[in-house]
């Protein structure tokens, strides 16, 4: 931890602490071409951090990465492929000796009622969302675990604490990562590993593009959550001292009655 001159008041040493402290971490993002993945990859380098991004779309991914600059290192993939998990964390530690954050943001929303939803596009939903997460997050536990510190944090949904018609299917991706969350929290809360999940609200992002209707609109929401109220809970969540752990954090909008 850098002293700080005496001259200085204490909110300024504290400034001055955490930019060192930031300028040293690591994060590893997924989903990161858009939405909420890229506003953290933004905020997250702003604030010091060096970057390891995925997501399926290169051209968006590189664009990111080259705007970022030479601390930010892009690794296009598909979640899907089983081998995705280690490269990104092989890549972190090649290029930047260590890894301090695992975000796990990628995933899908498909919802329908009974009679129209899409079983092929739920059976894909559940690959993104729970197998292909589960196995980036036990990747990166164990990562953690063995180095003796560490970040894994989720983007899960208050569709993670609840139900409602038509999006079950969504809602039991996000029970999925809560549980597996929970599950890892609880079995390394002696070290300093730490494990959370975000719960958001309606957010406004590329999730509703096939929507004919948006969700704003049919359930009275005038200002959904931008991707950046999203990323400034993040920092607040990774700023926190060692001993402070905050398993679950719920942002929703005005509005939102759920």
């Amino acid at each position: 931890m850098a002293l700080c001159g005496r001259q200085e008041s204490p909110t300024i040493c504290i400034m001055q602490t955490k930019q060192g402290e930031a300028a040293n971490r690591v994060a590893v993002i997924t989903g990161a071409s858009g939405g909420i993945g890229s506003a953290v990859a933004k905020a997250l380098r702003l604030s010091g951090w060096s970057l390891v991004l995925t997501a399926r779309s290169t051209e968006k991914l590189n664009r990111l990465a080259s705007e970022l600059g030479p601390s930010a290192a892009a690794v296009p993939g598909d979640m899907c492929d089983a081998g995705l998990p280690e490269r990104l964390l092989r890549e972190a530690l090649q290029k930047f000796g260590r890894c301090d954050l695992c975000f796990n943001n990628a995933g899908i929303l498909e919802v329908g009622s009974v009679e129209k939803i899409d079983i092929d596009r739920v059976c894909e939903m559940v690959r993104v969302n729970v197998e292909s997460a589960y196995r980036l997050m036990y990747t990166f536990a164990r990562h953690f675990a063995r180095v003796g510190a560490g970040h894994l944090m989720s983007v899960s949904s208050v569709l993670g604490t609840k139900v409602r018609p038509t999006a079950g299917a969504y809602a039991g991706t996000k029970y999925a990562i809560e549980a597996l969350s929970e599950a890892l929290r609880v079995e390394l809360s002696r070290t300093d590993v730490k494990v959370s999940c975000i719960e958001p609200g309606l957010v406004r992002t590329g999730l509703h593009d096939r929507w004919e209707v948006h969700p704003s609109e049919a359930m009275g929401i005038r200002e959904p959550l931008s991707p950046d109220d999203v990323a400034r809970m993040v920092l607040f969540i990774v700023d926190q001292p060692s001993h402070v752990r905050i398993p679950r954090l719920m942002i929703l909008p005005r509005d939102h009655e759920i």
